[in-house]
């Protein structure tokens, strides 16, 4: 009944809002067409009189002539009064009570002043009425104004018997829909819940019918029953897993961490060795002096995958790009890492000066990131490069295989430079199970047709049994690209590609950070840190603002510089007090474009820098340089803001890294809704980076912003990187291959 009555007056409350909104609409237009009607009448009669009453000017005794005229009047079809007011004061009106006091004196007065009609709607004598008044014109000269009232209260008697039948109509519609509305239920909901409640309690007393065999033979409330009974037994099949997973929740909590995972996934992988195949190397050794240091490069996938290995262990093979790489390896090119606290097996591949040209600089990063990212620099595919990337994705499939035991074994294939990998490592080893996972973003089909090698990248990822993406956007135009190029059968329904036999699923996997990480500093000690940046860096007493990424066209540097410029325009209050710090770490430096990009930069934080310096004051201190994570975070902690203005990027870990760092929820992100994270941190203030003013807005609100509101921003964004963090995408990510065994 509870159900019936909801249902109910659900519906009339939507009917009665509709009916209503039709209504008001209606009436609206109506009540306009007979003011404008009336307005129209009096407009005419105004005219009609105006020419006879003027030549009554002309007389001396124009006031008893007025009058005698006036009086032919009386009596006129809702012409209730006229008033002809005189300049010098004098007023002649019929009927003769509307000479006491100034009634419609203003409205006569304007005519006169403004020599033209004039209009107004109000009350006489308890009606409503309208005010129509002209001037009256002598030789020439405005010498008065002629008003004619008439009567509105029909136009309010019409309004008023529309809506009563209109309420009318409405308790007739209702009644037919309640009465309407209890027969359906009593006909498909109650009864069919009674027959299916009647069937339970059968069963729960040992009453229960053998199932046909044949279900046809049965009703559809029989099919459903059996239905249900079907997956009640479905889920006792999995009551063990359930166990097991609220076992781990109590040990560990909703949260995800690093030693959850790795109790997790001792579940999962039973004893499968984890592989990760990445061209960034988590660890890079380079001389510094006479020393070797040992840096982690400043790279989404290394933020992102370093937590996960130090968890599970295993084996990441990347390309050894430092210049101290070989110095610090075994003569099976491995070693163990982090240094500190060795955790997992770093294994590195050597490519020559060709290799690295082709496969990285070329076709890599001149060829498929500006194609990705249609960022507006034109792709560049040469033969030479493609033949390199193919050898390089040979060279390290074959690194991979040598270390394959018997064993089946799960490998993660990350980013763009490996797309060949999945299919040469399947087609020798087809026991193991491949997923890659796309970093960047993956453009529609039109865009990416452009490449003349788009079907061997695509059967190459194909190999896969999983290929992740950060949204179901990506995934869709991956899918949309492969329907369009290539012979297979796509499932809409569980996101999977068929061919040759074999599926490969796309799943979305947002790729996030370890939130627990800056956890182990103390408020004093993070304190005393902060305190020695500032005066490092002449901060003290500063506004801070913060950018972290690669030195990339694809991250809207130009732009962002452009938008901080015009806060010291248009709010020249900041000027001498903000400093916006741009920790950048130079990428790709042998190609030409990005050689370009660099000195363009440059040149624009020299000119804004000189136009704003004031002593030792520029507003933007840009550090080129590799930065270390501890480093990176202490800047993350004193900003007021951080600016992320990607112009398109498949995720971007710094807004991640931000707010993980904000342990105090003070602080803005500023964030491009091009960035994939801003499907996720719609309390981030969002920006087109194209709009400079719009950036520069947003800067300012960023500034100004109430300390409530940056708190609640803040709590809402930690709280998604908190409970998404890279433990659960990992665990998401293995969950989902581990199906596939």
């Amino acid at each position: 009944m509870k159900i019936t009555f909801r249902l109910i007056v659900s519906l009339l409350f939507t009917t009665a809002v509709v009916v209503a909104s039709f209504c008001y609409l209606q009436v609206h237009a109506e009540e306009k067409r007979l003011n404008e009607e009336l307005s129209l009448r009096a407009a005419v009669l105004a005219k009609s009189f105006e020419g006879a009453i003027e030549s009554y000017l002309t007389y001396t005794e124009q006031p008893e002539r007025l009058k005698k005229y006036i009086e032919k009047f009386q009596g006129h079809k809702r012409l209730i009064g006229l008033i002809v007011d005189m300049k010098d004061g004098q007023r002649i009106t019929l009927p003769p009570e509307l000479a006491q006091g100034d009634l419609f004196r203003k409205e006569s007065e304007k005519a006169m002043a403004e020599n033209g009609a004039v209009e107004s709607n109000s009350k006489w004598k308890q009606r409503k009425v309208n005010y129509y008044v002209i001037p009256l014109a002598k030789e020439g000269e405005t010498v008065g104004a002629l008003g004619l009232i008439h009567d509105r209260t029909f136009i309010v008697k019409q309004i008023t018997d529309f809506w009563k039948n209109s309420a009318i109509s409405f308790s007739i519609l209702a009644l037919i829909l309640s009465i309407t509305t209890l027969l359906i239920i009593r006909w498909s909901v109650t009864g069919p819940i009674a027959r299916i409640a009647e069937l339970i309690r059968r069963a729960t007393v040992g009453e229960m019918p053998a199932q046909p065999k044949s279900l046809e033979e049965k009703g559809e409330i029989e099919k459903l029953f059996f239905a249900v009974s079907h997956m009640a037994s479905s889920l006792k099949a999995v009551k063990l897993d359930l166990v097991e997973q609220s076992r781990l929740v109590n040990a560990q909590g909703t949260v995800w961490t690093k030693e959850r995972l790795k109790d997790y996934l001792l579940t999962k992988l039973q004893g499968k060795q984890l592989y990760v195949v990445a061209n960034r190397e988590p660890y890079i050794h380079r001389k510094k002096g006479s020393a070797i240091e040992c840096i982690m490069p400043a790279s989404g996938v290394v933020t992102a995958l370093d937590p996960v290995m130090r968890a599970t262990g295993g084996m990441w093979i990347a390309h050894g790009a430092g210049d101290a790489d070989r110095e610090t390896v075994d003569k099976k090119d491995q070693l163990r890492v982090p240094p500190w606290k060795p955790s997992y097996t770093l294994k590195r591949v050597w490519l020559n000066e060709e290799e690295e040209k082709g496969y990285y600089y070329g076709f890599s990063n001149e060829g498929l990131w500006p194609l990705c990212h249609i960022s507006h620099v034109r792709p560049v595919f040469r033969i030479d490069d493609w033949k390199q990337y193919e050898r390089v994705n040979q060279k390290f499939a074959g690194a991979l295989l040598d270390e394959l035991d018997d064993s089946p074994s799960m490998i993660l294939i990350q980013d763009y430079h490996f797309a060949l990998l999945p299919k040469l490592i399947k087609d020798m080893r087809p026991d193991v199970k491949v997923a890659i996972f796309w970093h960047i973003p993956w453009p529609n089909p039109e865009a990416f047709g452009i490449c003349p090698w788009q079907g061997d990248i695509l059967e190459g990822m194909l190999g896969s049994d999983l290929i992740g993406f950060h949204t179901q956007y990506h995934c869709n135009n991956f899918l949309d690209t492969v329907d369009r190029v290539l012979e297979s059968r796509i499932d809409w329904t569980t996101f999977g590609v068929i061919r040759g036999g074999k599926t490969s699923y796309v799943r979305p996997f947002p790729i996030s950070v370890d939130c627990s990480s800056d956890g182990q500093m103390t408020v004093e000690a993070q304190t005393d840190e902060l305190a020695k940046v500032k005066k490092n860096f002449g901060l003290e007493g500063k506004i801070i603002g913060v950018g972290v990424d690669r030195i990339d066209y694809t991250k809207g540097l130009l732009e962002r510089f452009r938008a901080i410029e015009r806060v010291l325009e248009k709010y020249p209050q900041y000027q001498g007090k903000f400093v916006f710090i741009e920790l950048g770490a130079p990428s790709r430096t042998l190609i030409p474009g990005y050689q370009s990009h660099m000195k363009e930069v440059d040149e624009l934080v020299q000119k804004i820098n000189a136009r704003f310096q004031n002593g030792n004051y520029k507003p933007i201190v840009f550090l080129k340089e590799h930065h270390g994570q501890s480093e990176i975070r202490n800047f993350y902690r004193l900003a007021n803001f951080c600016l992320v203005s990607s112009l398109h990027d498949g995720m971007n870990l710094v807004a991640k890294e931000f707010v993980a760092a904000r342990q105090d929820e003070n602080g803005v992100l500023i964030l491009s809704r091009f960035a994939g994270a801003s499907h996720e941190f719609i309390s981030a203030l969002q920006i087109n980076p194209y709009d400079i003013e719009g950036t520069a807005e947003a800067i300012h609100q960023a500034l100004t912003m109430l300390p409530e509101e940056r708190q609640e921003r803040m709590r809402k964004l930690r709280s998604i990187v908190q409970e998404y963090n890279v433990y659960r995408w990992a665990a998401d990510l293995i969950t989902e291959l581990v199906k596939s065994f």
